[in-house]
């Protein structure tokens, strides 16, 4: 199977580590080049383009499935959790997953006057009762590639009145997300979505947007810009935008590029190029007698083998470990020949 990138990548070894950054297309990095430039020669415009991160907003929209209205822009999702914390009553309880990534559970477990439970991924929605005001979940696991039944998950939110979070930086760009079936969706794009660090996306439904409050608003939040400069903000953006961070202007010029790229291959041709590269990656562990996770992710994790990560960079093939797990990823840049080789190093 050949790759999807095409002439947008040029890795330097078998890359099979997304889940922990993906590649920067060749566009990109030339978007990060030419602002770079421009602002050492002191560019007018100043630092960035605000039309680059409104075109960024869209694109992740039509990503997500929702309109661009229901988009905020950020730095990273520990800071879009800290906010949706930030606006829950005290002892509101939190459901999420053993295990969790930090950045999902963190910041409501650092409030201490909110009550945060947790649950095996496979019991979730089974976890959610009366008194639950969120649960918070990604859509793929960061330590395994586990998929989370979010189909159960949103029933039983929607049966005990509670709302969803959903971290979708492990899936955002390889597995079809409708960010409107969530109150709020969190994701970093610096994985599936092959951005730099410092892009990252926060969803909101207009009813959850009722009780978000914008807490660390600026003059970008304002409705109207030529008015928020001077003086506390008087009207918040009727959007999303009320919860907009200062952009990373070197990164969302970046991003909109990058962005491009994924909508142009599409997430669905995505999907089936990277979870039938994982597929073949699981059959060759198991006829060398490994047992990876199992399952229909575009993460191959094997509980055993974190400590191959270094046998396998010498030979020139990238993975992670993660909570004892050797962990292999793939995106539209690899191919089949990239799974053959990990698998004849993995060999011995």
């Amino acid at each position: 199977m050949d790759t999807l990138g095409g002439a947008e990548f040029a890795p330097a070894s078998t890359y099979l580590n997304t889940s922990s950054c993906g590649l920067l297309p060749r566009r990109s990095v030339e978007a990060v080049r030419r602002l770079a430039e421009q602002v050492a020669s002191g560019w007018t415009g100043g630092s960035g383009s605000f039309e680059t991160t409104e075109a960024v907003r869209a694109s992740f929209g039509r990503i997500a499935g929702v309109a661009a209205e229901r988009v905020a822009l950020g730095g990273s999702v520990a800071v879009h959790v800290g906010l949706i914390a930030a606006s829950l009553p005290a002892g509101a309880e939190v459901v999420s997953v053993e295990g969790e990534f930090s950045s999902v559970v963190t910041p409501f477990a650092a409030r201490g006057d909110l009550k945060v439970r947790y649950a095996p991924l496979e019991r979730i929605a089974d976890a959610v009762g009366p008194g639950t005001a969120l649960v918070a979940l990604s859509a793929v696991q960061s330590a395994d590639g586990r998929v989370a039944d979010l189909t159960a998950v949103r029933e039983a939110a929607r049966g005990h009145g509670a709302r969803v979070l959903l971290d979708a930086s492990q899936s955002a760009g390889w597995l079809p997300l409708d960010a409107g079936e969530y109150d709020y969706t969190v994701t970093a794009a610096f994985k599936y979505l092959l951005c730099p660090r410092g892009a990252s996306f926060l969803t909101v439904t207009e009813e959850a947007q009722r009780s978000l409050l914008p807490l660390h608003a600026g003059w970008l939040a304002a409705e109207d810009l030529s008015r928020g400069t001077y003086g506390p903000v008087e009207e918040f953006a009727r959007s999303a935008r009320r919860y907009d961070e200062p952009p990373a202007f070197l990164s969302y010029h970046a991003a909109e590029h990058s962005l491009a790229l994924v909508e142009r291959s599409g997430v669905e041709r995505i999907h089936a190029h990277d979870t039938a590269l994982a597929a073949r990656f699981r059959r060759g562990l198991i006829e060398l007698g490994h047992s990876p996770v199992p399952g229909d992710s575009a993460i191959v994790a094997v509980p055993g083998l974190g400590d191959r990560g270094p046998e396998l960079a010498r030979a020139g093939v990238v993975v992670s470990a993660r909570a004892g797990n050797m962990r292999a990823s793939f995106h539209l840049y690899n191919s089949e020949a990239d799974v053959d080789r990990a698998l004849d190093v993995l060999s011995g």
